[in-house]
């Protein structure tokens, strides 16, 4: 989340269910509600499957939770939480999870606040508790400031792909730096060490920059902060969510995202940083989408919330992109097939802080509230 908005401000009221989405493409006339389906979590910041009915929720201070259940794992004694952007952040179970137990995790270090991602494996007795004694470092980046961590992590395949934060602080300009991991996306095979030296994991032979200069690890560059990515299970596209700084946040949606510059710092948006002036020649990789922060939330902060394409046979919501805007509330629904520059159809206005969508195995998207409340989207 981005340094001048993160986790402020804590939702104060109820969403009024049935609100019309007559101004998104592909969902005409269709009924959007948000149903709570489990509250009492403390500062929720994900939610996600393992490839069965459970839901499974990350929590800011460290822990996993289980909807229905208990604590599936609890690193709080390892995490970091202080500077408000720091924590457990993301969450990601390998594929062949039913088999081989592995999922993956995402924190910032309680020690220096560096970021760490970490393999565990559920325990042998009870498949819904994790071994805490399992954990096993696979990459540890530092991290210059206490914010813009990014944190999303996400298979594809039995790849990982890992979406890091610039750092913060300043100067930054890390996100141009092919020798640094901030500001990346970042792709590796967390099975397979390569037998080389430390490494616990190995470097797929098609990433961009092996055998090339720039860091092996590095699947893309060129962002700021950012907050929750997905992959379309129809056709694999990434859609990422990019935090701004002065005056826009942005949606990019790539075919596979492979080597390409987001822009960061040299752009926001469509727009040169930080001068503010519309690009028209070199503009790097443009996003999808951009909404200006006085749109949005005029006098208030702005801060993008990545969502997902919707994949449920039969929902209204199929082939649509859901997202939103932690500070404003707001929730977008655009088609997948979004004209890049198009005008973003009007907002769904509600009460939450939103700091997290997610997908259940069934195709069921939810929305995560910072007070504590996971929501189901209900469309019809």
């Amino acid at each position: 989340m981005n340094v001048r908005s993160t986790f402020h401000r804590l939702a104060s009221g109820v969403l009024m269910a049935g609100l019309l989405l007559s101004s998104a493409p592909s969902v005409s006339a269709a009924t959007l509600t948000f149903d709570p389906i489990a509250s009492g979590f403390d500062q929720p910041l994900y939610v996600t499957h393992a490839g069965d009915s459970r839901l499974f929720v990350v929590e800011q201070g460290g822990r996993i939770r289980i909807i229905g259940g208990g604590t599936f794992l609890n690193l709080a004694g390892l995490v970091s939480q202080t500077g408000n952007e720091r924590g457990l952040l993301g969450l990601a179970f390998h594929p062949d999870y039913a088999s081989n137990g592995r999922f993956y995790v995402n924190y910032t270090r309680s020690s220096d606040g560096d970021t760490v991602i970490a393999e565990y494996q559920r325990s042998a007795g009870d498949p819904d508790v994790a071994d805490p004694g399992s954990g096993r470092i696979l990459l540890t980046i530092n991290q210059p400031a206490a914010n813009h961590n990014g944190g999303w992590m996400g298979f594809k395949g039995d790849l990982l792909y890992i979406a890091t934060g610039d750092g913060g602080g300043s100067p930054r300009k890390r996100a141009q730096n092919l020798d640094k991991l901030l500001g990346k996306i970042l792709r590796i095979n967390p099975l397979d060490p390569d037998g080389s030296g430390p490494r616990t994991y190995s470097i797929p032979a098609k990433n961009p920059y092996v055998g090339r200069s720039g860091r092996d690890e590095i699947w893309a560059r060129g962002l700021r902060n950012p907050w929750r990515c997905s992959f379309d299970g129809l056709n694999g596209k990434l859609w990422c969510a990019d935090v701004g700084q002065s005056e826009y946040e942005e949606i990019n949606k790539s075919r596979t995202g492979k080597g390409l510059n987001y822009g960061w710092q040299l752009l926001e948006g469509f727009h040169r940083y930080p001068s503010g002036a519309l690009c028209t020649s070199n503009c790097k990789t443009r996003p999808l989408a951009e909404y200006s922060h006085t749109s949005n939330n005029p006098g208030g902060c702005s801060s993008v919330t990545g969502g997902y394409v919707s994949r449920r046979s039969g929902a209204a919501l199929y082939g649509n992109y859901v997202f939103g805007d932690y500070c404003s509330g707001k929730v977008w629904v655009i088609p997948a097939s979004f004209s890049q520059g198009s005008a973003l159809p009007a907002p769904i206005d509600t009460a939450y802080n939103i700091t997290s969508f997610g997908e259940g195995s069934d195709g069921r998207l939810y929305l995560v509230e910072r007070g504590g409340t996971i929501y189901r989207l209900t469309d019809s």
